[in-house]
């Protein structure tokens, strides 16, 4: 049976997107992106894709299914089409572990990152305080994985799963986030640092940038941040936004 394309509804800037698309990759699953800019996030017609307004979401015709949030995307797409198991596993205990890094990826890693992003780059304010708790927790999440990772190459099993892959969007932002060489973030955690490598250098891991790349320049955004060129900071930004005039 013919696969049919599935549509992924993203905005180019931001990590969750990058992990479906990596997914989707892997497993060369047929895919068609609807790329779209940060000011529409809210508006129709996504908010009918996705009434929470955030990226990112897909609509699979060959299920009839609309679907958002990442962790439930990655995990839809391995159950339905990952018929071989690359990148998942079958047993009762693997399955559920899989799930649990996923999950904590998805509670733990990504609002932390996020957070540190927003008040250590994009908040006008340098509030100290709020800056060292993020920086902490990102640095916790990444001791807890060096810690499981010591003596292994992947969090479950022999092989890498999406419950890996699901930490290379955001783990691939470090410099940006914390504003540092990734040698000083990475001293002493040599064994996550290896792990992500591993898997930033996959062909199709380098693909998924090579796309995020070319949508970033279709709307003329700047890499690190995610606002258009002639934007001096994330509120000048914002209030055009809110007040409808984007600049670019």
């Amino acid at each position: 049976m013919t696969v049919k394309p599935i549509r992924v509804w993203l905005t180019p800037p931001g990590p969750n997107p990058w992990k479906v698309i990596f997914v989707l990759e892997e497993l060369n699953i047929p895919y068609e992106i609807k790329s779209f800019a940060f000011a529409e996030v809210k508006k129709k017609p996504f908010i009918d894709i996705n009434p929470n307004g955030r990226v990112p979401a897909i609509e699979d015709p060959n299920t009839n299914l609309t679907l958002w949030e990442s962790g439930a995307i990655i995990t839809y797409l391995v159950e339905q089409y990952d018929t071989a198991h690359k990148l998942g596993h079958t047993t009762l205990n693997e399955k559920h572990l899989v799930n649990q890094w996923l999950h904590f990826q998805t509670s733990g890693q990504g609002p932390y990152y996020g957070q540190m992003g927003w008040f250590n780059v994009l908040h006008e304010e340098k509030i100290p305080s709020a800056i060292t708790r993020y920086k902490n927790e990102v640095l916790r999440v990444l001791t807890v994985l060096d810690g499981v990772l010591q003596g292994r190459d992947w969090l479950v099993g022999d092989k890498m799963t999406i419950a890996d892959m699901s930490f290379v969007p955001w783990n691939d932002r470090l410099d940006d986030l914390l504003v540092q060489p990734l040698d000083e973030t990475y001293d002493g955690l040599p064994h996550v640092r290896a792990w992500h490598e591993r898997m930033a250098g996959r062909p199709a891991w380098m693909r998924t940038c090579a796309i995020r790349k070319g949508l970033m320049m279709e709307q003329g955004l700047l890499d690190a941040t995610g606002m258009p060129e002639g934007y001096g900071s994330i509120q000048e930004y914002l209030a055009d936004l809110k007040e409808g005039k984007v600049r670019g």
